[in-house]
């Protein structure tokens, strides 16, 4: 049984949710919550597998961030977010994130099964307006930006979002100044970043604080 919680401030859509998939055999409806922040809370005392997760919910954290905490507290839940919007900009934040899904509202019954299906089995299922090709050029752009630093550079942007300055990083990491500030020379160059605040922005949505 696929295990899912079902977040969204619409106690109808809710309700409509939960009635598609209680007619899957190997789907079991385990909560709903209303707000991010309820969602959050569920994951933290109760075992689940999928969190089909509304983007927009004006009371307390949007969609978004309430899947970034979720992701946060065990990396084997899968986050679908589920949304009005397939402009570019919500299909890239949802990248960034590292959800596993993102479907619109008005999608049919099959197509969110097959969303949880897919994630729950280790896949990416991304079913927008946007067309595929653009979409894979998206993840592979992400993908790109990760696999391009080196293990230094990302423990220099770790730093810097923490609020480090050039010395203090010198004698945390046994190097010279001037080799820090040739390591923030470097990543600003291979990722295109304009100033500081693009890195730090760039590693906080990558989860480099983590590290």
């Amino acid at each position: 049984m696929i295990k899912v919680l079902i977040v969204d401030d619409h106690v109808l859509i809710r309700r409509g949710l939960v009635l598609l998939l209680e007619s899957y055999n190997d789907i079991q409806i385990i909560g709903e919550a209303s707000t991010g922040d309820e969602a959050i809370l569920f994951a933290e005392r109760n075992s689940l597998d999928v969190v089909l997760m509304d983007i927009s919910m004006p009371k307390g954290l949007d969609g978004f961030t309430a899947a970034e905490e979720i992701l946060k507290l065990n990396r084997n839940f899968k986050i679908i977010l589920l949304s009005m919007h397939d402009e570019e900009v919500y299909v890239q934040k949802a990248i960034e994130i590292n959800a596993h899904g993102y479907i619109l509202k008005k999608s049919q019954g099959g197509e969110l099964y097959d969303s949880i299906t897919t994630v729950y089995n280790g896949g990416i299922y991304y079913k927008v307006g946007i067309p595929n090709d653009q979409i894979k050029r998206m993840f592979k752009k992400q993908n790109s930006q990760n696999s391009i630093l080196s293990m230094r550079e990302k423990e220099i942007i770790r730093l810097t979002i923490l609020g480090f300055t050039n010395k203090q990083m010198s004698k945390k990491l046994m190097i010279s100044p001037k080799t820090v500030e040739n390591h923030k020379a470097n990543i600003m160059k291979k990722l295109d970043f304009k100033d500081k605040s693009d890195m730090i922005q760039y590693g906080i949505n990558n989860k480099y604080i983590e590290m």
